[in-house]
């Protein structure tokens, strides 16, 4: 028999506030073809993601500056123009995480995040350091999804059982990476779908 669902564990990019760069650089590298090239070539998803696991961001802006000296100003606006990307929350998914603490739900967060901008989120959007019991942060831990090594820090350091958990993220990979643990999860595209989800684990009222 499955353990019941008690705990619901959130991703925050694009499940709870947007995070695009697209948004920044429409406006910096107005041609599709050259911003393409420079956020596949320069500013890359993996360049990123060394944020994610800590590396403070001036020093990855230096260091990819000195590589891309003529690209300086377009990898400085990376970090400098970062809420530029992030234009809001995602529509309705705040206010499901509300009912679900009104509820009594216990609410966590697995997040990849530098520990630098996620700061400036929870400034900017309240709900972030309101809602959650705990929040793991992969640029705190130096761990970043898909790795299993993330979700075990929120299990051990929350004395979680796994197969309690209901998990929403918006990324199939890590999606596939929590299943792995024993959590049931949702792989997130709108608020519809999600809430679908949550009446059916009687979590949230019809």
């Amino acid at each position: 028999m499955n353990d019941p669902i008690t705990t619901v564990v959130f991703d925050i990019g694009n499940v709870l506030i947007e995070w695009n760069p697209e948004y920044l650089y429409r406006r910096l590298i107005p041609d599709d073809a050259e911003r393409r090239h420079f956020l596949e070539t320069v500013c890359t998803a993996d360049w990123n993601l060394e944020q994610d696991l800590g590396r403070p961001w001036a020093e990855a802006v230096a260091e990819l500056s000195g590589r891309h000296p003529d690209k300086a100003d377009l990898i400085a606006a990376y970090s400098d123009n970062w809420h530029d990307m992030v234009p809001g929350e995602i529509t309705g998914t705040p206010a499901i995480l509300a009912e679900l603490k009104d509820n009594g739900i216990p609410l966590y967060a697995v997040t990849n995040f530098s520990t630098e901008k996620f700061a400036e989120a929870q400034d900017r959007f309240p709900f972030l350091k309101t809602s959650f019991l705990d929040i793991v942060v992969s640029g705190e831990e130096r761990l970043a999804k898909p790795d299993r090594r993330i979700y075990d820090v929120l299990f051990q350091r929350n004395g979680l059982e796994a197969g309690t958990c209901f998990f929403i993220d918006d990324s199939e990979q890590n999606i596939q990476a929590a299943r792995g643990t024993g959590m049931t999860a949702h792989h997130f595209n709108d608020a519809k779908a999600l809430r679908k989800d949550l009446v059916d684990l009687g979590l949230l009222a019809a």
